[in-house]
């Protein structure tokens, strides 16, 4: 039986390609695709799922969801995408309609109707999965997986010196998701940055595979590459939505992973949206996530390469 995702994303371009990846990935069944103001403003990273999906030829169905965090103002990430949130290349990203439901509703109704079967693959902010779980707080034992992107689980952050931009963005979503009991696999934004960038070597065999899928994986990060080597003093963009994916469609790309014990820092300093993570159990906590620390590079990118390789999706 194929396995079934439901794939919450606030669609920008690194997402863009986690979606493709997923897409064209056998043997898994998309039920929902959920979408959260993040990256980009709601409406925008609908139309951002959309394109891409049609881009696929693929006829998914895509829930608008949050157009804001749980109790703080949308800080958004157009300086890192671009204002559409792909790189402004001139894409045709409006025109598409999403499903009337709302997303949140979607979450709790598939979860809860196909119970145990679920991989949720979180993308973005999560304030669409914490509030699903302050509406339905059973459905946290009714997932079989869930792949969160975000945090960071060693070193520095991508948008303070100490955070990641998803959970900074609405860290009290994160602080409900992580205190759940929701299966948690976390790939912090360090797993990107060590496993997942794309140098001018890298992005030439990108664009040597030559297909459409391959060019517009590319040219969407335009804008990221930018901010990747002047901000973050990145060799080249890096996909770390995309490597998040891969790990949830193949667990052994994670080389190195601990259980530990992870709480969200919701303070109003550099600290906002914190990972403390506990990996030697000095808080008398038992853990509540799985925090990834190392990944197959190569396994990732050869993942990368047959999703955007021509082939039926």
């Amino acid at each position: 039986m194929p396995r079934k995702l439901i794939i919450d994303t606030d669609t920008a371009s690194d997402d863009a390609v986690a979606l493709i990846m997923a897409v064209k990935q056998p043997e898994v069944s998309i039920e929902a695709i959920t979408v959260v103001a993040g990256n980009v403003p709601l409406n925008q990273a609908v139309q951002n799922a959309m394109y891409t999906l049609a881009l696929c030829e693929a006829d998914l169905p895509v829930y608008p969801g949050l157009d804001k965090p749980l109790v703080r103002a949308l800080k958004t990430a157009e300086h890192v995408h671009g204002n559409d949130g792909m790189s402004d290349i001139g894409l045709p990203l409006h025109g598409f309609t999403p499903k009337s439901e709302h997303a949140v509703t979607t979450l709790i109704d598939r979860i809860n109707k196909y119970e145990g079967e679920i991989s949720l693959i979180c993308l973005a902010p999560l304030t669409n999965i914490a509030t699903a779980l302050l509406l339905d707080k059973s459905i946290a034992t009714k997932v079989k997986d869930c792949v969160i992107m975000g945090g960071v689980g060693q070193g520095r952050g991508n948008v303070t010196p100490l955070s990641e931009y998803n959970f900074w963005a609405d860290p009290e979503a994160a602080k409900i998701v992580f205190e759940s009991g929701i299966p948690i696999k976390m790939v912090g934004w360090d797993v990107s940055r060590e496993y997942a960038v794309f140098d001018d070597t890298e992005v030439q065999k990108l664009r040597e595979i030559g297909t459409p899928l391959a060019d517009f994986a590319v040219d969407v990060q335009k804008t990221l590459v930018e901010y990747a080597q002047q901000s973050s003093h990145l060799k080249g963009f890096d996909l770390p939505d995309p490597i998040a994916m891969a790990i949830a469609l193949d667990d052994t790309i994670a080389t190195e992973s601990k259980k530990a014990f992870v709480s969200i820092l919701l303070n109003d300093d550099e600290s906002r949206g914190q990972t403390v993570i506990d990996f030697i159990g000095s808080s008398g906590r038992p853990p509540n996530a799985e925090v990834v620390l190392k990944a197959d590079s190569q396994k990732f990118i050869a993942m990368l390469h047959r999703a955007l390789a021509e082939h039926p999706a």
